[in-house]
């Protein structure tokens, strides 16, 4: 790097011996070398005495605990300057590790300023895969490779992963090999080789998944190849197996600092402790608050135990925080105080008071859009009491990416410019496009694009040599891609599988686009419903009457393409993300009359798009970490979204309190006003719910949050959301009264699931999460329901039904469009003909 030579540089520090005078003597030389004037440290002159006490503890063990906002990276790089200015070591004895090059070229940067000159001849400043390469180079003989080594990306990775399935003869659609790939990147996360897998996993994959991940690295092996998890664990390997190799690494590298540390995993973890044992010069920077990335390895308890793994260590508490106001501090501090599993320490900041922390309620989720959006322009303009906020200060984080399609529906239709941070826009992710192309397919069997998309998607055998005697055939008969299919399989010019899969996707598209010409307008009867006829709805609403065929054929084309399945027997992280998207995209055609109107639709938003140098910008709470904004939009605050449920079903307990500190990240992303929102109804798996608010929304300090929910918008029956405006101002029992509590403990499948009772369990079988004060009885059934069995009964979304069983105020109903729901009487209005709706 720039010169600098490895092996001279480590044999140099390996034979140096330090002149009479100790450190300070040597370090003379050092800082004129560098051209620094010793007596001057300018870098501590702008730190606060939390941040110089962290910067000058320069012997030891250290854990810089930076809660949000406290400028961790200002103390880390300070301290990196510190120890070159002072001589204590030189550059190529410091080893600096985070998480992405970005972090580790912006740390660069920042020691190069504050020294006043370009940081040179610091080799083991980078992330852990690149300082882990570098040192892989070295003694690749160590562990069967060469030093030419290849490092495979994800397509090689899988590609090879099938062939050593193949040989394993096993079905690799039943067994993918992503699934593979998945579990061998878990164990290569917690430092397991084939032959350290506990016994307790040996029946992962058929039973055969230690197996598989022997055959890979060897596999690997013979290809002089490794992938990305094996980068740490051949040096863990090398570190454990050769003491002589680790010793010269422990005498070289006299000062180690790890930005991030709650993101290390078990890997990660060793890596770091076993190098730190000669010196035990190491300084973790972290926040055991924000450690959210469990899901991909992450262990939080690395960070707890930190003073265990190292006795004697300091811990110093950063804690001022120079991003939020009081308000919004206070909010997250009341939240995260919640989690057991923490260190603990209070933020506090000499800023304004500023706004209170913002919490609304919504009809529904495309309601919640709605005002959104208005309240983004409205901010804009400058028309809220504040000064106008740029587009390009607010952000809307949501929980979940099949959120953003309501706000990018939205926001294409008003106008509003906007980007996706961390992904792709909605309608231009892969599945969507997918699911997309066979929609265009059955409206318009001649879209030829659409056609050369989908045809092989999911994998049915119709390679390329099929696909272009397709094209031939299309070709010479000046026709379009699914006739030249359908003249190539008659005239058998396509033989064996291929013929027989192409067949039957010419039948499908066929079946699909007679279905899409029986449900067009020109052939579908009108809606005649007298009732619907006298129901006033807001203009984006869907009569509970209305013939959604269009809705149920997109279900059908994407179960009987093979396309869902696909998503679902994929193992990879993404794959759970894309099967929402693909239920969110059904949920967007109850919008539209068909699906002609549908296409229509997102072609004209997309031509659409926008240059605009401003944009607001819409990203998940995970990818919004490290980042922040003046203004910042929290929706989606309901129980099983967020927290999402399949994170608790999966951690339990742990699961939860990950959740919570995400809800933290996001409420501190803010700056000047943050708002956090909820729907009480959302279609979920393509049938209406009633939402309960987020159990996080009653863990927020009353005295910092201002409810702005429209009194009486839940006909007041709804739990927390009809007590708020209410209750709140009444002062009832904490910020929302005990109805909240009452409310939510009142959907018991929300609390049956698998992950729900294991946390009970851990946790003694006390209320996870609750407020002590409110653990009592949780429905009224002295209420008397103004509803009788056998009323016919109407509900905003899910329309007209017959009221089948009364308990309290609790109602069961068999809706006609529906199904049977259990709903609050407050949620109904009796419906003996259409006079008696009052809307």
């Amino acid at each position: 790097m720039n010169g600098f030579d490895e092996d001279d540089a480590f044999e140099a520090a390996a034979r140096a011996v330090p002149p009479a005078g100790g450190p300070g003597a040597r370090a003379s030389l050092s800082q004129r070398a560098m051209g620094m004037d010793p007596a001057r440290h300018p870098w501590l002159d702008d730190l606060n005495p939390a941040q110089r006490a962290a910067v000058e503890a320069l012997d030891g063990p250290v854990l810089m605990l930076a809660g949000a906002g406290t400028g961790k990276t200002k103390a880390l790089t300070a301290r990196i300057a510190h120890l070159l200015a002072t001589g204590r070591a030189r550059p190529n004895e410091i080893l600096a590790v985070t998480f992405t090059n970005k972090a580790a070229r912006e740390m660069k940067d920042r020691v190069g300023r504050l020294l006043g000159h370009a940081a040179e001849g610091m080799p083991w400043m980078g992330t852990f895969h690149s300082i882990s390469v570098r040192i892989l180079r070295r003694h690749a003989e160590l562990v069967g490779l060469k030093s030419t080594f290849t490092i495979l990306d994800t397509d090689d990775q899988i590609r090879l992963l099938k062939q050593v399935i193949a040989a394993a003869d096993m079905d690799e659609k039943r067994w993918p090999a992503r699934q593979l790939a998945g579990l061998i990147d878990g164990w290569k996360n917690r430092a397991l080789v084939p032959e350290k897998v506990p016994s307790s996993e040996a029946s992962a994959f058929n039973n055969r998944g230690t197996e598989l991940y022997a055959a890979y690295q060897e596999r690997l092996r013979s290809l002089n190849a490794v992938d990305f998890g094996d980068l740490l664990l051949h040096v863990l390997v090398i570190f454990q197996t050769h003491a002589d190799v680790l010793a010269q690494y422990q005498r070289w590298l006299t000062y180690i600092l790890v930005d991030e540390y709650q993101d290390t995993n078990v890997a990660q973890y060793l890596w770091l402790r076993l190098l730190a044992q000669v010196h035990r010069n190491i300084c973790c920077v972290g926040d055991d608050d924000q450690s959210i990335y469990g899901w991909r390895g992450a262990e939080v308890g690395n960070i707890l135990r930190f003073e265990k793994d190292f006795p004697g260590a300091r811990v110093i508490r950063l804690e001022q925080n120079y991003r939020s106001t009081p308000h919004i501090l206070a909010a997250a501090s009341s939240v995260i105080a919640q989690n057991a599993g923490r260190l603990g320490k209070t933020l506090w900041t000499d800023l304004d008071e500023g706004e209170k922390v913002r919490l609304i309620g919504h009809w529904d989720g495309e309601e919640e859009a709605r005002w959104i959006g208005e309240e983004i322009e409205a901010l804009q303009r400058g028309t809220r009491g504040m000064d106008p906020v740029a587009l390009s200060d607010q952000a809307i984080l949501v929980r979940a990416s099949h959120q953003m399609r309501a706000f990018e529906d939205r926001f294409l239709t008003i106008g509003l410019p906007y980007r996706v941070i961390g992904g792709p826009r909605f309608y231009e992710r892969q599945e969507i496009r997918d699911a997309m192309a066979y929609f265009r397919l059955a409206v318009s069997p001649e879209d030829d694009l659409a056609f050369e998309r989908v045809v092989n998607v999911p994998k049915r055998g119709i390679g390329d040599k099929a696909q272009q005697v397709v094209q031939t055939t299309a070709r010479g008969d000046r026709s379009s891609l699914l006739e030249g299919a359908r003249h190539a399989v008659a005239a058998s010019l396509v033989t064996g599988k291929a013929a027989v899969e192409l067949r039957r996707f010419v039948e499908n598209v066929d079946r699909w686009h007679a279905a899409v010409r029986a449900a067009s307008p020109a052939t579908a009867a009108p809606a005649t419903g007298e009732d619907d006829a006298l129901i006033e709805l807001p203009d984006d609403a869907v009569p509970p009457a209305e013939d959604h065929s269009h809705v149920r054929l997109a279900e059908a084309i994407l179960e009987e393409s093979g396309y869902v399945e696909m998503w679902q027997n994929d193992k990879t992280p993404e794959a759970p993300g894309r099967l929402e998207n693909l239920k969110e995209l059904v949920k967007a055609l109850e919008q539209f009359d068909n699906l002609q109107g549908f296409l229509e639709h997102v072609a004209l938003i997309l031509d659409n798009e926008t240059d605009a140098a401003e944009k607001v910008t819409l990203m998940t709470l995970h990818a919004a970490k490290g980042l922040e904004f003046p203004v910042v939009f929290l929706p989606g605050w309901e129980d099983g979204l967020f927290p999402s449920q399949r994170s608790m079903d999966e951690s339990g307990l742990k699961g939860l309190e990950e959740e919570r500190r995400l809800a933290y990240v996001g409420i501190t992303r803010a700056e000047e006003l943050c708002t956090i929102s909820f729907a009480g109804n959302r279609r979920v798996y393509g049938q209406w719910q009633s939402q309960m608010p987020s159990r996080f929304i009653d863990e927020l300090p009353e005295a910092h949050v201002e409810v702005l929910t429209p009194p009486g918008l839940y006909g007041g029956g709804y739990g927390a959301a009809g007590a708020w405006a209410g209750a709140a101002s009444a002062g009832a029992g904490g910020i929302f009264g005990a109805s909240a509590v009452e409310a939510r403990a009142a959907r018991a499948d929300v609390y049956n699931s698998p992950g729900w009772k294991r946390m009970q369990d851990r946790a003694g079988n006390r209320p996870v999460s609750q407020p002590r004060e409110a653990r009592h009885t949780v429905i009224d059934l002295d209420a008397v329901s103004p509803h009788d069995l056998g009323d016919r009964v109407f509900h905003r979304k899910f329309g007209y039904g017959h009221v089948t069983a009364v308990e309290g105020d609790k109602l069961t109903v068999e809706f006609e469009q529906t199904g049977p729901k259990q709903v609050l009487a407050g949620y109904v209005v009796a419906a003996v003909d259409a006079g008696d709706v009052p809307f």
